[in-house]
């Protein structure tokens, strides 16, 4: 099937044409023509990099009145790089229409924004935050709105958006038409399609929460401490490599791109605590290839449309398995294979069973490369790279005659040695006394992980403080959020933290012993989503689900009103004033093994079609 099969306007089609676009992808194939054809509710199930832009934007601004002045479409996605990344293909694809797109989203100024809508617009691509503030200065009315777009569903919701997108879906009129896409279909995101939508039609690329099948998945097994020195590694195995690497949270971004940085290698950060104007500045440069590794937070990183992205390094897994799906999806974009390479302890290999599970795919059991092979990559690099460097003639012949006596008692075999040797001493160096960075684990620890009692499972982890947080589910809390929370207010990478469980109302944390006065003073009072965090000790041995009386200290000196934890004070809770203090925080600083230099650095799809 051709595009011009769908039923698009003459005008869309030339701008296809012009962008080179043939034949829709599996997604656009099943949507575009139901879209055009009749006022519906649609929900697209299907990966990152289908094409579900198109799949949305075509049929849009095929069916508006372009020159309208109130909005008739509002798309909603989840971060500014979405949003800026949407609007920039749909005026491409608007090419030869007269309608006036407009981004609205924060991080940037406002003011620019609301006479941008003032002047009229016909579309509005939004991320919700900044649409509802829009909204309630009275600056975007939805009252001609005629189709709701909602893009990356799934990541809105993971990222607390929810009651922003059901107070601008009530703004709008209730005949509207709602499209919904999404990489996965978790029950929140079904939620919005009972609540809002009039029996759609689903339209699935593979199944619900499925990987694309051109991505090849490899973890790894390594001990904690050696996180750092095995990316290096995959990194020096893979010298033509344009990937991206994902952490956790914006502190621990920060400081592997650092120490890439610092090692030699051409990597820089992307996370929520950039400005705007130094956001657009790396990405420009990892567009345009000059650099060669953007090291991002699952948050920052949405949204991001990059093509031929050979691998997704996953420093840590992500807390939440959906969010695996959009790491992976950066990879393997437009029918290109790519692969995702997962770093875990030996106490994880449990979660890539859950993600197989969940996603439908297998995962491969990899090993670190050791010394030998990368050191035979990186010689076979430069040798190639030796042979495809371009003489210049003209330049050089001047200095001929002395370059030639210079070697003229060096056989061929040596002068090669040396020119080798001047690059390639340094991988040689570094790696003579580098081990094996492979974990030694249980050959049929995936098959059986050890289980334990729920009392084994409950205990406090030795060297651990227990903390009790008055937040929980319903207040939006989970486990990544978590982690951002006590890392962003205290500057502490992830890996202080231990074991995380989130109750329905409350939830418990532990942490290394040296960081318990740092935490208290930083995270007690930390605005999440609209709520105060409070924060306390539990006793030793209390705490996460024990039988018994809980106890609680906050430290010397603290106040605590009742009801700070979400309520009135609970039966059963005994806090104490004070706390034992144990120890300061130790800061560490300096690299192992710290080195100069670098590098240079169809499948068809079924479709299958369902009536809610």
């Amino acid at each position: 099937m051709t595009f011009e099969e769908l039923g698009l306007r003459r005008e869309v089609l030339k701008s296809l044409t012009e962008l080179g676009f043939e034949a829709p992808t599996p997604i656009q194939e099943q949507a575009i023509p139901y879209l055009l054809g009749e006022d519906c509710d649609f929900v697209g199930l299907a990966q990152t990099g289908t094409g579900k832009t198109a799949a949305f934007g075509l049929p849009l601004i095929n069916n508006i009145d372009n020159k309208a002045r109130l909005p008739q479409g509002v798309i909603i996605c989840p971060t500014r790089e979405l949003c800026l990344q949407i609007t920039k293909d749909l005026n491409v694809f608007a090419k030869y229409l007269d309608g006036n797109i407009t981004a609205v989203y924060g991080g940037t100024d406002i003011r620019t924004q609301i006479t941008n809508v003032k002047k009229g617009t016909s579309i509005v691509v939004a991320t919700p935050g900044r649409l509802v503030d829009l909204i309630n200065r009275k600056v975007v009315q939805l009252g001609q709105i005629k189709y709701v777009i909602l893009d990356e569903a799934d990541e809105m919701l993971n990222m607390g958006f929810k009651e922003d997108i059901d107070m601008i879906l009530e703004q709008t009129p209730i005949d509207k038409n709602v499209w919904l896409f999404s990489a996965t279909m978790p029950n929140e995101v079904a939620r919005i399609a009972r609540t809002y939508m009039t029996d759609p039609l689903e339209v699935s690329i593979g199944h619900k929460n499925q990987s694309n099948e051109n991505i090849e998945h490899i973890y790894f097994s390594v001990k904690e401490r050696d996180r750092y020195d095995a990316v290096k590694r995959l990194i020096d195995f893979n010298p033509t490599i344009y990937g991206l690497i994902f952490c956790r949270t914006k502190n621990e971004t920060a400081t592997v791109a650092m120490k890439l940085a610092r090692d030699g290698y051409n990597a820089e950060p992307l996370h929520g605590d950039l400005t705007q104007a130094m956001r657009d500045r790396v990405m420009e440069r990892f567009r345009s290839k000059e650099l060669q590794i953007l090291v991002a937070t699952d948050v920052a990183a949405r949204g991001l449309d990059i093509n031929n992205i050979t691998h997704v390094i996953n420093y840590n897994l992500p807390d939440d398995i959906e969010n695996y799906t959009h790491r992976s999806g950066r990879t393997a974009r437009a029918g290109k294979t790519g692969q995702s390479l997962v770093l875990v302890n030996t106490r994880e290999n449990v979660k890539i069973k859950a993600i197989e599970r969940q996603m439908r795919m297998t995962f491969t059991q990899g090993q670190i490369p050791n010394p030998a092979e990368i050191c035979e990559i990186q010689l076979k690099k430069l040798i190639d790279n030796t042979i495809a460097t371009e003489v210049k003639e003209a330049d050089i012949a001047p200095f001929m005659e002395q370059i030639l006596d210079s070697f003229k008692d060096l056989s061929k075999e040596e002068v090669i040695k040396r020119f080798v040797s001047a690059e390639f001493n340094r991988f040689i160096e570094y790696y003579e006394r580098a081990g094996d960075l492979n974990a030694a684990a249980s050959k049929d620890d995936r098959e059986r992980p050890e289980r334990k009692t729920d009392r084994q499972s409950r205990a406090r982890e030795e060297g651990k403080t227990r903390f009790f947080v008055n937040l929980g589910r319903r207040d939006g809390l989970n486990p990544g959020a978590m982690v951002r929370i006590i890392c962003d207010a205290t500057g502490l990478n992830s890996k202080a933290l231990g074991r995380i469980d989130i109750m329905t109302s409350f939830s418990f944390i532990e942490a290394d012993d040296e960081h318990t006065q740092k935490i208290l003073k930083h995270v007690d009072g930390y605005e999440f989503e609209g709520h105060k965090v409070s924060i306390e000790v539990t006793a030793p041995g209390q705490g996460g689900g024990d039988r018994g009386e809980r106890k609680f200290s906050k430290g010397p000196g603290s106040k605590r009103g009742p009801g700070s934890f979400g309520g009135a004070k609970k039966p059963g809770f005994d806090r104490k004033p004070g706390f034992e203090k144990k120890g300061g925080f130790e800061k560490k600083g300096g690299f192992d093994n710290k080195r100069s230099g670098g590098f240079d650095r169809d499948r068809s799809y079924g479709a299958k079609k369902n009536k809610y």
